[in-house]
């Protein structure tokens, strides 16, 4: 079932987008978009079941890398749908609105999966991936918080210093990750999306889930360094630019200022073993620039 939907979905995805914006073409490819999600979550049940039959050491659960194509293009599909109930009903949501929207579907989606996925299987538990409380002697949530918002100064610098390096070497500006805003509620909307939405579900998806999965495979080094990159790479997904040039040059950018963070953030995971450390350093990483150029009038969303 995973390889024929997912070949099927495929097909009908790229002959959609080769016919050019017809309305049988959107149908295609929305239609395409929702067989290749079944066929990869069908795809990942069938590897975890597997891993779960062969007794794979350490985690016997679907790779992350499957999981999130899944939830990636699940989110894309349903945020589809939406627009298109939107559309029918006569509503217009602004940017701002909009990007708050789509950040609940990924969130959504990606928990969605994982809890079907990865929990409900037995591969791993809502425990391992860092939702519980700190045990004796471990220190207590204010503590965790405390140690992600101290991290996330240093964090800020080095995303500053290589986003100026890259900037003068590249000749190039990345465009704002959100739509710019001087109205209230536009600028309440972006923080929620960035400081409260994206937070929780990437953190217990890239940190509770895919580092803990590696730890267990490629020891606490190994999943540090897969999971930032992956992390990183992951924000390369939606970066556009007006040609392949520049287009390779933002993403080069974006990539490179994300690893620092990424990394800061499964060593601080693995090292608190909750969620609540990671979170708030990811919550103050993307709060710092956001509060700052908000307080400077400026109409750039976020850095």
């Amino acid at each position: 079932m995973g390889w024929s939907l997912t070949l099927v979905g495929l097909a009908a995805l790229l002959v959609g987008i080769a016919t050019g914006g017809s309305v049988a073409g959107v149908w295609l490819i929305v239609g395409g978009l929702g067989a290749l999600t079944l066929g990869l979550v069908a795809a990942a049940g069938a590897q975890g079941l597997q891993r779960a039959a062969d007794e794979v050491a350490g985690y016997a659960g679907p790779s992350p890398w499957l999981v999130f194509a899944a939830a990636f293009l699940g989110s894309i599909f349903i945020v589809n749908l939406v627009a298109v109930a939107l559309g029918a009903a006569g509503i217009a949501l602004s940017d701002q609105a909009a990007v708050l929207v789509s950040s609940l579907v990924s969130g959504l989606v990606s928990v969605g999966l994982v809890g079907v996925l990865v929990i409900g299987p037995g591969a791993l538990t809502w425990r391992d991936l860092g939702l519980r409380r700190p045990g004796p002697g471990k220190g207590s949530i204010a503590e965790d918080i405390a140690w992600g918002l101290a991290l996330a100064i240093p964090a800020v610098l080095a995303a500053v210093f290589l986003a100026t390096l890259l900037i003068a070497l590249l000749g190039t500006t990345p465009e704002p990750t959100l739509p710019p805003t001087r109205d209230t509620l536009g600028a309440a909307l972006n923080l929620v999306a960035a400081v409260v939405v994206a937070p929780a579900w990437e953190e217990l998806f890239f940190r509770g889930f895919t580092t803990t999965a590696w730890a267990r495979t490629a020891g606490a080094r190994g999943a540090i360094v897969r999971a930032g990159l992956f992390f990183a790479l992951v924000h390369v997904i939606t970066v556009v630019g007006s040609d392949f040039s520049t287009g390779l040059r933002v993403a080069i950018i974006t990539f490179a200022i994300r690893i620092p963070v990424g990394l800061l953030l499964g060593w601080v995971f693995l090292r608190r073993r909750t969620l609540a450390a990671p979170i708030a350093l990811h919550a103050a990483y993307n709060a710092i620039p956001l509060v700052l150029f908000l307080l400077a009038g400026s109409r750039v969303a976020t850095g």
